[in-house]
Formats: C-alpha cells, sequence, structure tokens
C-alpha cells in the first residue's frame, strides 16, 4: 500500500447504529452503504453477523448489492462467531474479517477471570495471545483479508501489547486496529503509541496499522490525526462521529482535517468529500440524530457568519475567515445570519442580493428598523427586510386593485376562479382554472393585470382565534432579480390570498 495515502474504515453501520436509542433496518443499511460507496470510502463493516439474524443477513445483502469497497464484518475471538462472518460475506467481490479481543490488564481480568483461562493474569495474557492466534488462523480460512483488534489498546501495557501484535501478524493478520476503546488517550500519547508499534513489532511491515478512537473526552479525531501522523495508515471512523457512548472519530473530520492541512499531513484519502453534507443528513435521519448547528464540516453555522466584524471580513475577501469552501464538502452556499451583532456592511450585502439599491440614508433608515427587529428576534430574515422596506422606506401607489373575486371547486374538475381587478383606472376582468382554488385565483389576476411575476413563497397563517378567525397571507413574488412582499388578510383564505397577491405586485409596480 501506498504510504502517501489512508484508507478510511466506516463503521457507521456497525459501531456506529450502537449509539444508544438507535436502529437501522436491512433496507437503510443498504441505502447508507450505496452512499458510502459514492463518498469513497474503502471499507465498510456492514455489521455483527452473529449477533442477530438482521445482522447476518444485512451483511449479505451489501456483499451482493455493493461494489468499490471491501465488505467487512465484526466477530469476537470466538469460532462461532468468525464463522458466522464467512458465511455472510461468502459472496463479497472482496471481504474482511475484522476479529479480536481485550488486551489490557483491566479487560483481561475482566473477562477471562475463570481458571480455566489461567490462574494468574501472566498465564491469562498467554492464553489470550492463544486464542488470537487461532482467531486469526480461523478468519484466514475464508478470507486473506483479517484484520485483528486488540480492544483497550490504548490502557494496555504497551510490551504485552506488542507481542499480542506480533503474534496475530505471524498468523496472517494484514491489518492491526489498535483502538483507544475507552476514549482515554491524549494525542500525544496515542501517537506515541502508534509510533512505538511502528518501531517495537518486529514484522510490522507485513500489515497495516489502524487507529479506532472514541471521544469520550472529546479527542477522537485528534487522537486519530495523531495516530496517521506516526504511521497509521488506515483510521475508522463514522459520520457525524456517531457511535457508542459519546460517539466515533467524525470521517468529515478526519478527511477534511487532512486536505484542508495538506500542507501538514502531505498525505490524501479517496474520499470524495463533495458528498459529505448530503451523507450527513441522511446518516441523522435515519438513526435519529439531528446534527448540531455548530457541528465542525456539517453544521448548519459551519460555513455561516454573523459577528459584524467576520461578516465585513468575509464579504470583503472570503479565506478571511473561512478555511474551506461550503461546495468542497457538498454544503449549501456560506451565508450571512442577519442579527443583532450583523453591521451596516451585511444588511447592505444582503439588500444587495436581494436586488435592492440604496442611498446612503435610506441605507441608514433601514439599518436602525433593523436593529429594532433583531432586538426582538435571534435572526432577521429577508421577509423582514423586505416588510422594512416596502413598508418604511417606500410608499406605494395602489396601482391594482382587487375588487370582485368569485371561486368554484368541485368535486372531479380542476377549481375555476373569476376576478375584477380595477387597472390604472379600468376594470379589467378574467377567469383561469389552476391546480388549487389560489393557483387559479391567482392565474385570473395575471390574466386580468397582465403581470406574470414568479411566485417564491407562500404562506397562510391565522392571527385571531375561533370558527371565524382572521388569516393572514403573505406571499413574495420576484422580478428582475428583485423580490416584493404582499400581505392580505380576510376570514376567507382565499381572498387573504388573493390580497396578498395583489399588494405585492403593486409594489413590485411602485419599483418600477
Amino acid at each position: 500500500m501506498s504510504s502517501d495515502k489512508v484508507l478510511i474504515f466506516d463503521t457507521t453501520l456497525r459501531d456506529g447504529e450502537q449509539a444508544a436509542g438507535s436502529r437501522l433496518g436491512v433496507r437503510e443499511k443498504l441505502e447508507i452503504a450505496r452512499q458510502l460507496a459514492r463518498l469513497g470510502v474503502n471499507i465498510i463493516e456492514a455489521g455483527f453477523p452473529v449477533s442477530s439474524p438482521k445482522d447476518f443477513e444485512a451483511v449479505q445483502l451489501l456483499c451482493a448489492e455493493i461494489q468499490g469497497p471491501i465488505i467487512c464484518a465484526l466477530s469476537r475471538a470466538v469460532e462461532a462467531d468468525i464463522d458466522a462472518c464467512g458465511k455472510a460475506l461468502a459472496k463479497a467481490a472482496k471481504s474482511r474479517i475484522h476479529t479480536g479481543l481485550g488486551v489490557s490488564d483491566i479487560h483481561i481480568a475482566g473477562k477471562f477471570g475463570d481458571d480455566k483461562y489461567g490462574k494468574t493474569l501472566e498465564a491469562k495474557k498467554d492464553k489470550v495471545i492463544e486464542m488470537a492466534v487461532a482467531a486469526v488462523k480461523r478468519a484466514g480460512e475464508y478470507t486473506d483479508d483479517v484484520e485483528f483488534y486488540t480492544e483497550d489498546s490504548g490502557r494496555a501495557e504497551p510490551a504485552y501489547l506488542f507481542r499480542v501484535l506480533e503474534a496475530v501478524v505471524d498468523a496472517g493478520a494484514t491489518v492491526l486496529n489498535i483502538p483507544d476503546t475507552t476514549g482515554y488517550a491524549i494525542p500525544e500519547e496515542f501517537g506515541r503509541l502508534i509510533k512505538s508499534i511502528t518501531e517495537k513489532v518486529p514484522n510490522i511491515e507485513k500489515a497495516t496499522i489502524s487507529a479506532h478512537c472514541h471521544d469520550d473526552l472529546g479527542m477522537a479525531v485528534a487522537n486519530s490525526l495523531a495516530a496517521v501522523l506516526n504511521g497509521a495508515r488506515q483510521v475508522e471512523c463514522t459520520i457525524n462521529g456517531v457511535g457508542e457512548r459519546a460517539g466515533n472519530a467524525a470521517m468529515e473530520e478526519i478527511v477534511m482535517a487532512i486536505k484542508t492541512r495538506n500542507d501538514f499531513f502531505n498525505i490524501d484519502t479517496d474520499i470524495e468529500s463533495k458528498h459529505f453534507y448530503r451523507t450527513s443528513r441522511m446518516v441523522a435521519e435515519m438513526l435519529g440524530f439531528e446534527v448540531a448547528a455548530n457541528k465542525a464540516i456539517v453544521g448548519t453555522n459551519a460555513f455561516a457568519h454573523s459577528s459584524g466584524i467576520h461578516v465585513d471580513g468575509f464579504l470583503k475577501k472570503r479565506e478571511t475567515y473561512e478555511i474551506m469552501k461550503p461546495e468542497d464538502v457538498g454544503s449549501p452556499k456560506s451565508k450571512v445570519v442577519l442579527t443583532a451583532r450583523t453591521g451596516r456592511h451585511g444588511v447592505r450585502h444582503r439588500l444587495q442580493e436581494m436586488g435592492y439599491t440604496l442611498s446612503t440614508q435610506e441605507l441608514e433608515h433601514v439599518y436602525q428598523r433593523f436593529l429594532e427587529i433583531a432586538d426582538k428576534k435571534r435572526e432577521v430574515f429577508d421577509e423582514d427586510l423586505i416588510a422594512i422596506i416596502t413598508d418604511e422606506v417606500r410608499a406605494i401607489e395602489q396601482v391594482y386593485e382587487l375588487e370582485y373575486m368569485h371561486v368554484v371547486c368541485e368535486t372531479g374538475k380542476p377549481p375555476a376562479a373569476s376576478v375584477k381587478v380595477m387597472a390604472k383606472g379600468q376594470q379589467k376582468q378574467a377567469s383561469a382554472c389552476g391546480d388549487g382554488p389560489v393557483d387559479a385565483v391567482y392565474e385570473a389576476i395575471r390574466q386580468a393585470t397582465g403581470l406574470s411575476p414568479k411566485i417564491e413563497k407562500y404562506t397562510i397563517r391565522a392571527v385571531t382565534e375561533g370558527k371565524d378567525a382572521m388569516g393572514e397571507a403573505t406571499v413574495r413574488i420576484k422580478s428582475n432579480a428583485r423580490s416584493f412582499i404582499g400581505r392580505g388578510v380576510s376570514t376567507d383564505i382565499i381572498e387573504a390570498s388573493a390580497k396578498a397577491y395583489v399588494d405585492a405586485i403593486n409594489r413590485m409596480v411602485a419599483a418600477e
């Protein structure tokens, strides 16, 4: 394997699914696996076949359906587990069995306490090596790609860990997984451990070193990167960092750190990072976990700017406050989030994006009104800015007035509407059909006015209570790269919608 590339081992479908409160069905695993293949991961850990019939089925299905990545199955160092993996992986184009056991004194004393494993700790350690070798050889009967995990390596006695690793490589292991199972390690410490393995295990050149880090102390990604710097050439991770307890190392963070700081790491991956955002949302939806807004790389705020100083710098030169481009990870474009902390430059920029060019005096008036609204809301939206422009800056003439409206809806027939509109002193009448009553009314208004602006957004909400509640309709239209908002109120939501559309058209005409 080339020393200038890190293989990405995804365990979202296995370790990631162990997150409390989550569960993936067989078909969901397949859909995520297809996305992981598009992403370019090298190995997909599909499941733990002996644990349940569904996991066995999922591994089998991925072997049949997924092309490209190696399909891997997990087992303990137990013959029945390994045999289940071998059967589940039988039809894979490229397969791997991932087996292993605990190697720290804590794990050995706890898991192998029975005297049948030895009466002393040292005797038990010898037995563990014997079991490890037997497991690798058993797995080797099914595949020539065997990965061995030394669970709790972060707390294991280094000299003993080296003995285990040497023995399993001699037995045929091709990949050595060095897990920080409890998230106990510190990056400098974990990096030293990986480096010592490259120096102290005599046959290490026959195997690839892999890092598998958990996030109990918030250092899974940092530990994984420290491992890469010290010789690991495979990293085990999950999308969004999902997993047992506090989770696993987040794939998107590891990959983008290597990509963004290639000057430092001088190494690459096969990942197509433009698929990260889509993959992140898919996994979050299927596992039922929301992606935190401030999540690195894929959070909604990852490319959002709010502070006046940041907004000003970002708008002048993107690199001032962004070290990646949103398109690099498939994220929606960078945005300025308008809050009370956003300065005039940010407000002016947003207005220009919306098609408004204001004088210095108009901008100042808008900005002062903006601050009043921003003090009451967490975020000021485009609709708020348009309302400020139309209500506070520019008085409009009512060029068009809705005089009459009639709507007919019958089962099995498209809704029809007739309107009378006073247009520039003349009465115009039109009739039209539409997909719904509002669409029919809007089409009739378009015919009566001779104007067809694009509708960007339409909402209706109740503004009073009771059976005769007033409904407020809001419609946003666009013409010549500029947006205009109209509002209408009535106990009849169709009438409110018609009034809102006419109001928006009047505002558009006034701006021409």
